[in-house]
């Protein structure tokens, strides 16, 4: 397979653009060329949209077992955007679904042509996994930095239908871009109060590199141990990513020390736009030294400094009501909370539809069972968020 032109399809072609009048949003001529797996990573590390789920080198580590297909978007021969696809087989072989999570992603999120150009993508998706393959396509986009998301309308307009949701879809991200009296007047009260008493508490903070991610992990593991939360994370790909030979998508790895002892840390992946939050870990002195306050504080103005960051995004709260407190608090009125919205599904063939529906309804099932069983059978801590009308946004 060629790193620069597996395959390259002009406009008009098979899986090259088509435009449809249905759509609310012109949609770009673009070209549409399949790369090798490191070669899309060394790409996309340059995008205003990239994310850790976008990664081959993740993707192919999390389920090996589906086949990824890194699809760049080529606007006059530059390149625009990109999506990487999963080509996931259904249960006793009877078809295959394509899965774009994060996906498609901007490289220049600012530029005037940026909704032409999400369009383009998706029609050339569209073009090549429905219409030539016959698949059902499933998109997942971000949760948005405005209200409404604009990518998710865009699909239903299209004709993709809605698919799985999130039990608790809410994402919160911080404001990088403000001076630190800015930042620390744009907390909630309380999480402020909090901050101010984690300074007087003796803690240090630390940047540190690749090489001492087994120090976090020893952290994590007492952690999960010790708190009995159900972890059905990634986590286990962490050592991959900290190896990654491309540097804006290792993450970077912080810690904070009380007399000596590590009592918190954190994994951030700090690439394009948007820094996420991908794993932390305290030990059982981290709470009543407020060590958790102490640390977010002091990565929000290392990521301002250091990285090209807007947004610093913390993630959800898989229900848990300390969780969503802690970072609606830390987002206060400089972010934003806002949710990601469902799967979008697509087929241009009835029987495809119906075959990859099917395939999630009964994911989803299994899903909501073994959250059942762990509630019933298992220790572990159980989600006591609310979901009052669906919206866990409220205090």
């Amino acid at each position: 397979m060629s790193a620069t032109a597996d395959r390259l399809v002009q406009p008009n072609t098979a899986v090259g653009h088509q435009k449809v009048a249905a759509s609310a949003t012109p949609a770009a001529e673009l070209e549409m060329r399949m790369v090798s797996g490191p070669e899309w990573d060394r790409i996309v590390a340059g995008f205003d949209a990239v994310c850790q789920e976008q990664l081959y080198a993740f993707a192919v580590a999390r389920w090996p077992a589906v086949k990824q297909e890194p699809m760049l978007f080529l606007l006059g021969g530059e390149v625009v955007g990109g999506a990487l696809v999963m080509i996931q087989p259904l249960p006793l072989g009877l078809s295959h679904i394509a899965v774009s999570k994060w996906g498609p992603m901007q490289r220049d999120g600012s530029r005037a042509d940026a909704d032409v150009i999400y369009a383009g993508m998706i029609e050339a998706l569209m073009a090549e996994y429905a219409h030539k393959r016959g698949l059902m396509l499933s998109v997942l986009p971000r949760a948005s930095l405005a209200p409404g998301n604009g990518e998710y309308a865009h699909l239903i307009k299209r004709g993709f239908k809605r698919g799985s949701a999130l039990m608790f879809p809410n994402r919160y991200i911080v404001n990088l871009r403000l001076d630190d009296a800015a930042q620390r007047k744009s907390f909630n009260q309380k999480w402020r109060y909090h901050l101010n008493k984690s300074e007087k508490a003796g803690l240090s903070f630390e940047h540190a590199g690749p090489e001492r991610v087994g120090e976090f992990e020893a952290l994590y593991q007492a952690m999960a141990d010790r708190k009995q939360f159900p972890d059905h994370s990634a986590y286990d790909t962490v050592p991959l990513l900290m190896a990654l030979d491309e540097p804006a998508l290792r993450p970077e790895l912080f810690f904070v020390r009380h007399e000596g002892e590590l009592v918190a840390g954190a994994v951030i992946f700090k690439a394009g736009e948007r820094a996420v939050y991908l794993y932390g870990a305290t030990n059982d002195k981290a709470l009543p030294l407020r060590a958790g306050y102490f640390m977010h504080w002091h990565i929000i103005r290392w990521l301002r400094d250091n990285t090209p960051a807007n947004w610093y995004d913390l993630g959800g709260t898989d229900g848990f009501q300390g969780l969503h407190q802690f970072k609606k608090g830390m987002v206060g009125d400089a972010g934003v909370i806002e949710p990601v919205p469902p799967v979008a599904n697509y087929a241009s063939k009835p029987l495809a539809y119906l075959l990859g529906n099917g395939a999630f309804l009964a994911r989803d099932a299994y899903y909501q069972l073994r959250r059942m069983a762990e509630g019933l059978l298992s220790s572990k801590a159980r989600p006591n968020q609310a979901r009052a009308g669906g919206d866990e946004s409220a205090p």
